[in-house]
């Protein structure tokens, strides 16, 4: 009898490992980040969707840790949600092997706002749009849309935020029309629809969510000439300051970035480190970078009245950086 009870105790525990394995990451028992007191948290990831690997289990168990830890209210996803060719349709087999079986912890049983990046449009844009319908935590009900928090526990002070659509208003991508379901996208529609939006909040925090930076330090600084997004620099940027956005989240570069541009109003904070990671451009004292890591990631945020406090999570469960922006 006593032998049977260890070979069935033994077996339970190989058989609780495998179904521990298939539901998801272990979460890390403890996390870094700093509960701010009384503010909105809510955490920032991007470019994610692996179906688990390249790191995406890990650092999804990090992302767990610091929600729970700061009782997260939401999280923002800054696109390239599904890699390599985003999703055919609402019941692709990717929305469980790179979504829901991997960020299943109950703490990221959430509402994810999210944006699409340039991966998602080599798929079915539409279907995550429609998959808000099917999902109780994927909120994307249209592919530029406005969401508005309070800053804060019970406090009357408004943080506003514009969750835009980047990839159509990138000439290359116009220009292969092919590789990439931008074709029947209005640009300067949008444009003119997030002035409109800007114009009219009265929101004291403004923070506008997009795929692609205006500024990188990354793999792509070369590529698209010193680290500048030629497109987004003309016609967003002037947007951003003339209605005082203090922060543009982005992501496309799989890395974690602090960036502020001399002479500039608006921080920029790029956290596409969800899975895979790439190395950092050439440092240069004009690029206007905080901090730079090519690192695994996300970032945690706590939002007040007073200030919007940014802390970066990197792979190995820590905190290098953290940077506090005021209204």
């Amino acid at each position: 009898m006593n032998a049977f009870r260890s070979h069935f105790l033994a077996l339970a525990l190989t058989l609780g490992s495998a179904v521990s394995a298939i539901a998801g990451p272990a979460t890390p028992p403890t996390s870094p980040v700093t509960p701010v007191k009384d503010a909105l948290h809510f955490m920032v990831i991007g470019d994610w969707g692996r179906h688990g690997q390249e790191g995406q289990f890990d650092t999804a168990g990090r992302l767990a840790a610091a929600a729970h830890k700061q009782d997260a209210a939401f999280v923002i996803s800054v696109g390239d949600n599904f890699y390599p060719v985003g999703v055919a349709s609402t019941d692709d087999p990717s929305w469980s092997s790179s979504f829901e079986d991997v960020y299943s912890d109950h703490a990221l049983h959430v509402p994810w706002y999210v944006v699409l990046g340039n991966h998602d449009y080599k798929g079915n844009p539409q279907a995550q749009i429609d998959y808000t319908r099917i999902s109780r935590r994927w909120q994307m009900p249209a592919r530029y849309f406005t969401k508005t928090f309070a800053a804060g526990e019970d406090s009357p002070v408004q943080a506003q935020f514009f969750f835009i659509d980047t990839s159509p208003m990138i000439e290359d991508y116009q220009q292969h029309p092919g590789e990439y379901a931008v074709a029947d996208q209005d640009a300067a529609a949008q444009l003119r629809w997030l002035e409109d939006e800007l114009k009219k909040s009265t929101a004291r925090w403004k923070i506008v969510v997009g795929h692609h930076p205006i500024y990188t330090v990354g793999k792509r600084k070369k590529a698209i000439g010193g680290g500048i997004q030629k497109e987004l620099e003309k016609a967003l940027l002037p947007l951003l300051e003339k209605y005082h956005v203090q922060a543009y989240l982005a992501g496309h570069e799989h890395d974690l970035q602090v960036i502020r541009r001399p002479g500039g109003t608006v921080t920029h904070l790029v956290s596409g480190a969800g899975s895979e990671t790439r190395p950092l451009g050439v440092p240069d004292p004009k690029d206007g970078r905080l901090f730079a890591v090519a690192s695994a990631g996300f970032m945690a945020m706590s939002l007040t009245a007073e200030a919007l406090n940014v802390e970066l999570v990197d792979a190995e469960n820590r905190v290098p950086y953290a940077i506090s922006l005021k209204p």
